[in-house]
């Protein structure tokens, strides 16, 4: 770190970027942006994978959650979907992330992976996505770090600094984008752009340290962090740039063309959930993550549903309401069934896929009919874990979903003893 005497005449604001070759990139927050006075803000050797799905309409618990906890539980109707898989999966109720109280109902949307406190309010900031410090940790390993899923655009997936990335919801371009070989003139055409990144990362460089004499030592640490976080991207680039020369994978299945009705989230969903397969089986990815959007219309192709989804989820317990609800969520879990059983026929070196990949499903509604963002319908599959049971906890003193995510953290590699609002590094009774 290039230690200089701090200017007091210097005053900097966000808009000071550093420029090179055309572009610029912003500084990170430092002292010296500040007004005088004010405050300051408050592994394994065997692979293993990450697989999170959030269905933002929530289901209805009482048809997902056994009325028992422990094993021997009677299938209830959405696990009846899900069947093949009964044993590599484990039901989690009593479970909840903190202080999600926010700026509408549907807020929680933004914080199911974060478990950032009260989304939607004013002055609210997300935070980094479990996805996200998984794909960091992992870095070059595989072609794509993540894949970032989703019926809509929107995603679940959110930066370190609490931008949301988009969701890609286009089938075809998610094949293109793994399995499809580039010409030769494009592939040169992509180390070009590489190296023009590259280029650009050595100049602001060099222009971060001339300033780095110009302001005080704390903003320096500050600095300093900012430019691992330069170096860490250019050996991104740089990896990215190996992957180029390396042939995509082949796979039998031919490319799927995108459904254009935006109401078919059945089709669309099991476009996807195939797709998801064929990466994981690949190792084209080892962390993905997949937003299923609820909709204000009828899901196309679901015989018996006349209501909008949106509508259907604020039954306010009407019994016709929940019947067509059912057929919905129904559909659902049996995509999701057979998105499992795909995985568990796949072999990898003699093991199961779906026992080296730890696939959460729920929603970041526990009752969406009320809005309530405590008791999330939850399941957790493979993974290796010891599963075929339903764990269930206090319903008024929710476990924190952030201790699940510890554990996952911990179970790709990743050295957490913290994440969120997390008590323990473990959810008691999944081992």
């Amino acid at each position: 770190m290039i230690n200089q005497p701090f200017n007091p005449r210097l005053r900097l604001t966000r808009r000071t970027v550093l420029r090179g070759v055309g572009v610029a990139l912003a500084l990170p927050l430092l002292e010296a942006m500040t007004p005088a006075g004010a405050q300051e803000p408050s592994g394994t050797s065997a692979i293993r994978r990450s697989v999170s799905i959030c269905s933002t309409l929530g289901f209805h618990r009482p048809f997902l959650e056994p009325a028992t906890a422990g094993r021997g539980y009677e299938p209830t109707p959405y696990l009846a979907r899900m069947k093949g898989v009964l044993d590599r999966l484990t039901v989690i109720s009593g479970m909840a992330h903190q202080d999600q109280n926010g700026g509408n109902g549907h807020s929680t949307e933004n914080t199911f992976l974060t478990a950032a406190k009260h989304p939607g309010l004013v002055g609210f900031r997300n935070t980094v996505s479990l996805d996200q410090v998984m794909a960091a940790h992992l870095g070059a390993t595989t072609r794509v770090p993540y894949l970032s899923l989703s019926t809509s655009g929107a995603s679940l997936a959110w930066t370190p600094g609490g931008v949301q990335i988009p969701g890609d919801s286009s089938a075809a371009g998610v094949y293109a984008r793994l399995f499809l070989q580039g010409t030769a003139t494009e592939i040169a055409g992509q180390k070009r752009g590489l190296e023009r990144g590259r280029s650009i990362l050595d100049t602001v460089t060099g222009e971060a340290k001339r300033l780095a004499g110009d302001i005080g030592p704390r903003d320096q640490d500050k600095l300093e962090q900012y430019l691992t976080s330069v170096r860490d991207l250019e050996s991104d680039l740089l990896a990215s740039q190996a992957w180029l020369d390396r042939p995509k994978p082949t796979v039998a299945t031919p490319a799927p063309k995108d459904i254009s009705d935006r109401n078919e989230v059945i089709g669309r969903m099991r476009q996807m959930l195939a797709l998801m397969v064929l990466a994981l089986q690949t190792d084209s990815t080892r962390v993905i993550t997949f937003r299923v959007e609820g909709l204000g219309s009828p899901p196309s192709g679901i015989t018996g549903v006349t209501q909008g989804w949106h509508a259907l989820s604020h039954h306010g317990k009407d019994p016709k309401k929940i019947d067509e609800l059912r057929l919905i969520e129904e559909a659902l879990f049996a995509e999701f069934g057979t998105f499992l059983s795909a995985l568990r026929a796949a072999d990898e070196n003699g093991t199961p896929l779906l026992d080296r990949t730890a696939v959460l499903i729920g929603s970041n509604l526990g009752n969406a009919s009320a809005h309530e963002w405590r008791n999330l319908p939850l399941v957790l599959a493979g993974g290796g874990f010891a599963h075929g049971s339903h764990l269930s906890f206090d319903q008024q003193n929710n476990q924190p979903l952030s201790n699940l995510f510890v554990q996952l953290l911990r179970y790709m590699g990743v050295p957490a003893e913290r994440f969120g609002t997390s008590t323990a590094t473990s959810v008691p009774g999944l081992v």
